[in-house]
């Protein structure tokens, strides 16, 4: 579907598998050792934009490549 080679696919891959458990331990900090409120907003907001990027960079991943 897309013209990525695999390896690049696998690498993208590594970089929202990166992205999601750096959202993770994210928003775990948020919550329970943050207690700025703002602070917490802020880190909130920021690992739910990682998981929005994660998932655009899974989008190419799941769709494979048209490389034989």
């Amino acid at each position: 579907m897309f013209d990525i080679s695999r390896m690049d696919l696998m690498w993208i891959s590594f970089y929202s598998l990166g992205a999601m458990a750096l959202a993770a331990v994210l928003i775990y900090v948020a919550r329970y050792k943050i207690s700025s409120r703002i602070i917490s907003i802020i880190v909130s907001m920021v690992a739910w934009a990682l998981l929005i990027i994660a998932f655009l960079l899974m989008i190419p991943v799941l769709g494979g490549s048209s490389h034989a």
